[in-house]
């Protein structure tokens, strides 16, 4: 990416945040460190219906967007919240970052720079096109090859990390989730989604850390659920070219 071509764009971090106290801190931090890299970079934090401090502790950063949601609706709500809010202020790519501090700033240029050149609509951040350090849950990552087979399968391209949730779309993808997004477990249905859309979608390796506060709210009986609602999803979606 240009250095000028950079300085022009403005892109919107989309922070969705679901009781982060421990984290969000860290997280906002971490973003605003790398925000002379990129001058027209925000922060948006939604807070998705918390019932602990998260919202609290973004309101001490000014400089960082909050839309306080007064009630829980899930993460897919809560990121096509932040989209909406994109797309009524004009950014030119918005990024998915988690609040728990799992992504890494350091990466944005990695999946914004294919985006901003015009190589992809949505580039995804993957820890599994190269070799990383990444040690998921047995189960998590039987899952993560489950709906790698499954996405490939219906929709023929190779996604190696279908449930990351750190990915940068440009300003066309802005305006489709604005308007359609997956109610929860979002990121394997979108796939689908903009494959269908003729849509074009990288992955570009990243490093990822560990959960740096809180719990997942996937537990196993979860993960079950969401393996078979969201094949259900994704089939339909291929079978009757359904909305997300």
């Amino acid at each position: 990416m240009k250095e000028t071509q950079r300085e022009s764009l403005k892109i919107l971090i989309i922070v969705p945040a679901f009781n982060e106290e421990e984290a969000i801190a860290g997280t906002i931090g971490n973003l605003l460190n790398v925000r002379d890299r990129f001058p027209g970079l925000d922060i948006c934090v939604i807070n998705d219906g918390s019932k602990d401090g998260t919202a609290d502790i973004v309101r001490k950063y000014p400089e960082v967007v909050l839309l306080d949601l007064p009630n829980n609706l899930g993460i897919g709500g809560a990121v096509q919240t932040g989209y909406k809010y994109a797309d009524y202020a004009g950014y030119d790519i918005a990024v998915q970052f988690d609040a728990d501090g799992q992504h890494s700033a350091a990466e944005l240029e990695t999946i914004i720079t294919p985006v901003a050149d015009g190589e992809c609509d949505m580039c995804i951040g993957s820890r599994f096109v190269e070799k990383t350090d990444y040690s998921g849950s047995p189960f998590r990552r039987m899952g993560i090859f489950y709906f790698e087979r499954l996405i490939r399968l219906l929709s023929g391209q190779r996604v190696t990390d279908p449930t990351s949730g750190f990915r940068a779309v440009n300003r066309e993808i802005i305006q489709l989730f604005s308007e359609a997004y997956p109610s929860d477990y979002p990121e394997p249905e979108v796939i689908i989604y903009l494959r269908r859309k003729k849509k074009r979608i990288q992955e570009k390796a990243v490093r990822m850390h560990s959960r740096q506060g809180g719990e997942s709210s996937i537990t196993p009986f979860k993960s079950i659920y969401y393996m078979a609602k969201v094949t259900l999803s994704i089939v339909m979606q291929r079978l009757v070219g359904g909305r997300v």
